[in-house]
């Protein structure tokens, strides 16, 4: 097997990955109770809303963060949604990019090297693929299992994610 080849049939699994992992992403957003989006576990943290949102937004980073060479890192703004929602919509948007970013995306551009730089400054590189694992994945799953931790402590029924959950005695 090439690397090439190999660099294809990865990008083939993360577009799966892409759809099992929604399904548990809509079952945890559709928890996000709207009269608590400001609430926030201590006064460090991002609110409810603004990381239910983010988590909505995290897979189109394919094709706005990873779609470029090389990307000046942005400054981050933490909107927070007005109703929850706006979330699924909002996922649903970002995932069609997700998809359209994932098929499209050649062996030789999954190869080529990613850099997020400040200035003159390299704060990131490495091959796309290894970012789009990162930055749209791992970061995902990060982000939502924060959110788990929020709603839990809200006392809201948990959905079960990659088992059951204390709320939800089956799978998905």
């Amino acid at each position: 097997m090439t690397l090439t080849t190999a660099t294809w049939e990865t990008a083939q699994l993360l577009l799966g990955e892409l759809e099992q992992e929604a399904q548990t992403t809509r079952r945890v957003l559709q928890r996000v109770p709207d009269d608590k989006l400001s609430w926030r576990p201590h006064p460090k943290s991002s609110s409810l809303g603004q990381l239910a949102l983010h988590i909505a937004i995290i897979p189109s980073l394919g094709m706005h963060v990873l779609g470029p060479d090389v990307i000046e890192a942005p400054e981050m703004a933490q909107p927070e949604p007005r109703t929850a929602a706006e979330l699924l919509p909002t996922l649903e948007e970002s995932l069609a990019l997700a998809r359209q970013f994932l098929s499209d995306l050649t062996p030789e551009r999954a190869q080529a090297m990613w850099r997020l730089v400040r200035g003159s400054r390299e704060l990131m590189a490495a091959p796309r693929i290894t970012m789009v694992r990162t930055l749209m994945f791992n970061h995902w799953y990060h982000h939502r299992g924060s959110l788990v931790v929020y709603l839990r402590l809200l006392d809201v029924p948990l959905p079960s994610v990659y088992g059951p959950s204390a709320d939800e005695k089956t799978f998905g």
